[in-house]
């Protein structure tokens, strides 16, 4: 082990468990047992032992890691450590079923990860995929990880947006998690120019230093010069105007279907898509086992395998850790700069 691994330099990432009836358990200990993850980063997995032992098993690994009190977290940890909940006894888990004890588990471990992360005792935020059914037993009201943390650490609303990276380009989008009926009036000029922006500042903290863009249109053939609507006209088409005036490199909008294979052919290192599935469905179908899903707008970064719980092939030990550790290794870099101005703890 050299030294700047033994060392402070690389980042602390708070490893929050996620659904215990799937393969989250798993995809923790396969984290927690990777070289390409110690290499980057000082894991620290918040959870409960038993589960995590549990998860180690299925995948056929050892899960010896020291464990460590909340108050013991800084420069000194090495990696990888383990925050001890005690929080959940395996044997209340069904596999494949969604439950209030495992929603009260995930919701536990990363509540704590991201106080961890306010509070600069982590430099960034990772965890396993989460079960929304479960999340909302466990917290009602629950609608996704935007809005839970936007309410757990009372920030102003709206200001976290997910993205879904692959290693070859980003999806960013101006709406997320809304009914499609409603995209068309969540629209603005304003509203576009802030995702492009907050886009490229996620880009530059990523390492890239001079990010190309492409936006999507929001109706087939983007609009068609108004035959199919006239948002691109009036809306969109002026935000891009408007970006680029600004020293954006940005171009669009250009239709949905084809964007992406545009943006992969030029070499551009994102997309921004107008809603959900627009962007969703390219992305899976190019990596579904790579796919990485990063919550931006944070003074920290929040990655998570875009994945879910995989409940059909929990305790099977054949989850892929791929996309696990792509979102472990997307968090590592962007807290990197953290890491090189955190002080001594």
């Amino acid at each position: 082990m050299d030294a700047e691994r033994q060392g402070g330099k690389r980042p602390l990432v708070a490893l929050a468990m996620g659904d215990p009836a799937g393969i989250s358990p798993e995809l923790a200990a396969r984290l927690a047992a990777s070289e390409r993850v110690r290499d980057a980063a000082r894991l620290v997995v918040i959870g409960d032992r038993r589960v995590l032992e549990a998860g180690a098993a299925v995948a056929g690994l050892a899960a010896a890691i020291p464990e460590i009190a909340i108050e013991e977290i800084g420069n000194a940890v090495t990696g990888p450590a383990l925050i001890d909940l005690g929080n959940l006894d395996p044997a209340d888990i069904t596999p494949g079923e969604a439950s209030l004890a495992g929603g009260r588990f995930a919701v536990e471990n990363f509540s704590l990860a991201l106080r961890l992360a306010e509070a600069g005792r982590v430099d960034g935020v990772c965890y396993t995929p989460f079960n929304k059914k479960a999340m909302r037993h466990a917290h009602p009201g629950y609608d996704d990880e935007s809005r839970f943390i936007t309410e757990l650490l009372d920030l102003d609303d709206g200001g976290i947006r997910e993205f879904n990276v692959l290693e070859q380009i980003w999806n960013a989008r101006v709406t997320s998690h809304i009914p499609l009926k409603d995209v068309s009036a969540a629209l603005s000029e304003e509203v576009i120019l802030r995702e492009i922006a907050r886009t490229e500042n996620c880009l530059r903290l990523a390492g890239i230093e001079q990010p190309r863009m492409l936006v999507a249109g929001l109706n087939p053939h983007a609009g068609d010069g108004g035959s199919f609507g006239m948002e691109e006209i009036d809306i969109i088409g002026p935000a891009v105007a408007t970006a680029k005036a600004r020293g954006h490199d940005v171009d669009g909008p250009f239709p949905a279907d084809t964007v992406f294979v545009k943006a992969l052919k030029e070499g551009h290192h994102a997309v921004l898509t107008m809603y959900h599935d627009q962007g969703q469905i390219a992305m899976k179908l190019m990596g579904f086992d790579r796919g990485v899903t990063m919550l931006g707008g944070l003074a920290f970064p929040v990655c998570t395998p875009a994945h879910g719980t995989a409940y059909d092939i929990a305790g099977q030990g054949i989850a892929s850790p791929l996309a696990a550790e792509e979102a472990m290794l997307l968090a590592a870099r962007m807290a990197a700069p953290a890491a090189t101005e955190r002080k001594p703890q």
